[in-house]
């Protein structure tokens, strides 16, 4: 099962080295890694997806713990999160098939940020799933390029689990 690990750390040097070597000296491959900075000066926050059960993601989180910058871990994977993702895609476009390109980006709200005779580069952003959809529709008009950033994700405040709501098909009601 794939995991999303929330770590948020002091801003030092070597702390995402010694985080990323905890997990390589135990066989674990890191499946996507996004860091950046903190709402608080001199922290990070390191999303990190990774594939092991839960009883190894546990202990690996409490390992985590121990190292000396980390300041919390969280695992996202079963509580309500936002997650999203950014991915810049390179696709073949030459008039002929420029309509049918720019009707998918309406659709996924993606964005046209350059323009070439005969390639479209286009900046969409959401949840993982997202991406992969407008991937696969884009396909066969010939990818280029592609650039992701790694997921990213937030425990939602509000603790309204949206997948949950997505997968009732009572018309969006949670059942009783």
């Amino acid at each position: 099962m794939k995991h999303t690990l929330s770590v948020l750390v002091e801003d030092e040097s070597g702390a995402l080295s010694r985080i990323a070597g905890l997990f390589a000296r135990r066989g674990f491959n890191i499946d996507s890694l996004a860091v950046g900075p903190a709402e608080m000066s001199g922290q990070s926050r390191i999303t990190m997806v990774v594939e092991g059960d839960d009883q190894t993601l546990q202990q690996m989180s409490k390992q985590l713990d121990k190292l000396v910058n980390v300041l919390q871990v969280l695992d996202l994977t079963c509580c309500p999160a936002v997650e999203r993702e950014l991915m810049l895609l390179k696709v073949s476009a030459p008039a002929s098939e420029r309509s049918g390109i720019l009707d998918l980006v309406q659709v996924f709200r993606a964005k046209v940020v350059d323009v070439a005779d005969e390639a479209l580069t286009l900046e969409v952003v959401g949840d993982p799933g997202k991406l992969v959809a407008l991937e696969k529709l884009l396909a066969p008009y010939g990818i280029l390029e592609i650039a992701r950033t790694g997921k990213i994700a937030l425990e939602r405040a509000s603790g309204v689990n949206t997948e949950m709501l997505k997968a009732t098909s009572s018309g969006g009601r949670i059942p009783a």
